[in-house]
């Protein structure tokens, strides 16, 4: 931070000053009070600004304030204690100046003191006076062998259980198959608590209304109660459900039948919304007994449960007797339309059935693999234990979430010889969890971490050529308490990207900080945030349509390589690269816009493949640890000094939209040679939203358009076809309308008008037209770059540049 020049009858105390003057007075280091301070009104303009004149006044003339060279060696000493990661600061931050001061100042003899020379400076061989600072220590302390991991932090309203929880990993040896629906599978009724009984539920939890106010470890004070029912005796079989641990969110639980029960979600804290992750506990089962459970809250109206997707079971007995881990599982799936209506927002039910395997066993329900906050601190505290990892992965505090809790920053890049060398790297910075149910994040980013990591060939090359920045988890409040998508602000971080509130949304804030600061060093060549999609099969990546003709198509070259080295978990078809305006709050638009040309969000299904040789099956943790392989590979080849395979995906990204064109241009009956104007039509007119689904087509209804803007449409339209060639169509009248006169009807009764074709009939768009009545658009023809208002035209529809018709 700059320390500001202000005017002498202005000058407001400094924050910094004002710390450092409270700290070191406190520790009995600094004597001086606070009306012995030169005044600054009195003094030169540099003497009123300069941080170290505290300690050294006229830099020597005010030694008075600190009376003996030892108190300034103790000074120096406590500097370097309460900031030890001061050699990080620039010269202008205070603690780094203090020490500069009592180094630079009048008193170099202190160079000489072993409890100095103990703690920031290194000494080359000769001892000489011309020391060099140690590198900073880690900025946090709780990654150590030698005290336990602390505890995550909760909100103090949640009750948390004092078991831990932990699953092992398992990959199965046979794929998991998606789930055949059958056509006869059963919707039961929602009776809810009026008709069965309540055999759980969480008696307060925050929703909106109200708001996060403070947190510790292990969440609310005293006793934690017992939400299950009490079992009656061995042979009363209702379940026991628990889900008060990380990344749990079961709210109620209601028996409806003997073997029947009705769940609902707990919506993200502090939100009434946002229920679609899932993770909690049954105990007390019975083998061989067929049991239902159904969801009666879920939110989205479309879901991977429609096409197969199967819910996740862990049982606590085969993971200890035969190290089996989280399986697919489930039979009867179906997900519905709930028809209770409460005059509320639609819910939608998932359904399904299930034989537990064992008598009185501990079982876990999940949407998707866990991958809890406790998870990741335990995978860093082998990192930072290793003693050959360590060394090229440097663990740092990037800032801490609003209850509290670590956001970790991992630095990756092998030791470079030279200042030069260091400096020539580029650097890709790497994403996860800021979506917390979208635990598929934390898998991709585990695979790729455990490749970086090792002593692969590849990943030394990696750490040689770039400086690898990774957030791991960039929510983690979300992920300890269960939230789907929001923080414990009730807000989607990942539509935060732009915000300028530090304190509300510091894990976003630092982030971007982080990344600007990092610009300013080097270039960064790769932005990826990790995520999971609930409506889409396949992996894809989300990017942004690059306008300048030098670089166009270049920000498609990376996902068509990932798609080439993973062809049966990635998908091409899939990625999109539209900026859509509801999106610019996003990691991937925020850091494209601030020049990152490579920015993407990669996202990963909560389901399967449907490609290849595992077409049909569900993904593993192993597959998509495979792909942070995937992700490594392809940056070696997108960097590869050998630029072949660069400019065939170039190459073939050409010809792949200029299919996609000409497919455009034949449902218009044209058969246009497009060399040289093809290339001019916006790309993002193309693409469909990143919003939509390839599992069901169900068009949503559109909101009644304004005048201005259906002229501002057409404005942009006429412009798009005249580039596209159809300049002829804004030119020549057809001969039924040569000797017709512009309409005078008024303005508020000109619709568009389809010939012919009453409300009922279907619309061929071969043979459809749209009568343009112009007169409404004149106000906007020198938009379009016409010199007067164009005739009234007849123009086939095109399903990408059609003007809406319905008013």
């Amino acid at each position: 931070m700059k320390w500001p020049f202000l005017s002498q009858t202005h000058r407001l105390p400094d924050p910094y000053e004002d710390f450092m003057y409270r700290h070191l007075q406190y520790y009995g280091y600094f004597k001086a009070q606070r009306g012995s301070l030169p005044n600054s009104a009195t003094h030169q303009h540099i003497q009123k600004n300069n941080p170290r004149y505290l300690l050294n006044g006229s830099l020597g003339e005010k030694d008075d304030l600190i009376p003996d060279t030892l108190q300034k060696e103790k000074l120096l000493y406590a500097v370097s204690f309460c900031c030890p990661g001061w050699s990080q600061c620039s010269s202008d931050h205070p603690a780094s100046s203090l020490l500069i001061a009592g180094i630079t100042g009048t008193h170099s003899h202190m160079l000489s003191s072993p409890r100095l020379r103990s703690r920031q400076l290194l000494y080359d061989e000769l001892d000489e006076v011309n020391p060099r600072l140690r590198e900073p220590r880690e900025l946090f302390s709780i990654l150590s062998t030698k005290r336990p991991l602390q505890g995550p932090r909760w909100p103090t309203e949640c009750e948390v259980i004092k078991e831990n929880i932990h699953h092992i990993e398992w990959a199965p040896p046979q794929p998991e198959y998606l789930y055949q629906p059958t056509g006869n599978e059963k919707l039961p009724e929602i009776v809810g608590e009026k008709k069965g009984t309540v055999v759980y539920q969480l008696d307060s939890v925050p929703t909106e209304g109200s708001y996060f106010t403070s947190s510790r470890v292990g969440g609310k004070r005293g006793i934690i109660k017992q939400l299950a029912v009490t079992l009656q005796g061995p042979e009363d079989n209702t379940l026991l459900f628990e889900s008060r641990f990380e990344s749990g969110n079961l709210q109620k639980a209601v028996r409806v039948d003997t073997y029947e029960y009705e769940l609902t979600l707990r919506t993200d804290l502090y939100t009434n919304k946002h229920t679609q992750w899932f993770y909690f506990r049954v105990q007390n089962t019975r083998k061989d007994t067929t049991y239902r459970f159904t969801i009666v809250n879920l939110l989205k109206p479309k879901s991977l449960y429609t096409v197969g997707m199967k819910p996740l079971l862990y049982s606590q007995f085969d993971a200890v007797t035969r190290n089996i881990g989280w399986r697919r599982e489930g039979n009867e799936i179906k997900y519905y339309k709930n028809n209770t209506d409460d005059g509320q927002q639609p819910f939608y039910c998932l359904t399904w059935t299930i034989q537990f395997p064992y008598d009185q066993d501990t079982c876990f329900f999940a949407h998707f693999y866990p991958y809890t906050y406790t998870d990741l601190q335990c995978y860093l505290l082998s990192v930072a234990n290793n003693p050959i990892q360590s060394q090229f992965c440097k663990l740092r505090t990037l800032c801490r979430s609003l209850a509290g809790n670590t956001v970790y920053l991992l630095t990756i890049t092998n030791p470079s010889q030279t200042p030069q060398e260091a400096a020539a790297k580029k650097a890709v910075v790497l994403s996860a969890r800021v979506h917390p149910g979208e635990s598929n994040g934390s898998w991709v980013m585990k695979g790729f971490l455990d490749f970086i990591l090792s002593n692969s060939p590849d990943a030394q090359l990696l750490r040689d050529i770039f400086v690898f920045k990774v957030l791991p988890m960039l929510n983690p409040d979300g992920v300890i308490v269960g939230n789907y998508r929001c923080s414990l602000a009730g807000r989607d971080l990942n539509r935060r990207y732009k915000t300028i509130l530090k304190e509300s949304f510091p894990c976003i804030w630092y982030t971007r900080n982080m990344i600007k600061r990092l610009r300013e060093e080097r270039e960064v060549l790769l932005y990826c945030d990790f995520h999971g999609h609930s409506r889409k099969n396949n992996i894809f990546l989300y990017g942004c349509n690059n306008k300048n003709h030098k670089y166009w198509l270049h920000e498609r070259v990376f996902p068509l390589m990932l798609s080439k080295n993973a062809p049966d978990k990635f998908s091409f078809h899939s990625c999109n690269f539209k900026v859509q305006k509801c999106k610019e709050g996003t990691g991937r638009v925020v850091m494209w816009r601030m020049g990152i040309l490579n920015s993407y969000t990669m996202e990963s299904t909560f389901g399967g493949s449907t490609l290849g040789s595992k077409k049909g099956t569900h993904f593993t943790t192993e597959d998509l640890k495979s792909l942070g392989y995937h992700v490594c590979d392809t940056l070696l080849d997108l960097c590869d000094p050998d630029q072949t395979k660069f400019t065939q995906c170039l190459a073939e990204l050409k010809e792949l939209l200029r299919q996609k064109i000409h497919k455009k241009f034949n449902k218009l009956g044209q058969d246009k040679d497009l060399e040289g104007s093809w290339s001019g039509i916006s790309l993002s007119d193309i693409e469909s939203s990143t919003s939509g689904s390839d599992i069901l087509s169900q068009k949503k209804k559109k909101s009644l358009q304004t005048r201005k803007q259906r002229n501002e449409q057409f404005s942009f339209h006429s412009i798009l076809l005249e580039r596209a060639g159809f300049a002829s169509h804004l030119q020549k009248q057809p001969t039924f309308f040569k000797n017709q006169k512009s309409s005078s009807l008024p303005v508020k009764n000109e619709n568009l008008r389809l010939n012919g074709r009453d409300k009922d009939t279907p619309l061929d768009s071969s043979m459809v037209t749209l009568i343009l009545k112009i007169p409404r658009f004149q106000t906007n023809h020198k938009s379009c770059g016409l010199s007067q208002p164009p005739p009234r035209v007849i123009l086939p529809i095109w399903p990408v540049f059609a003007l809406p018709y319905r008013f």
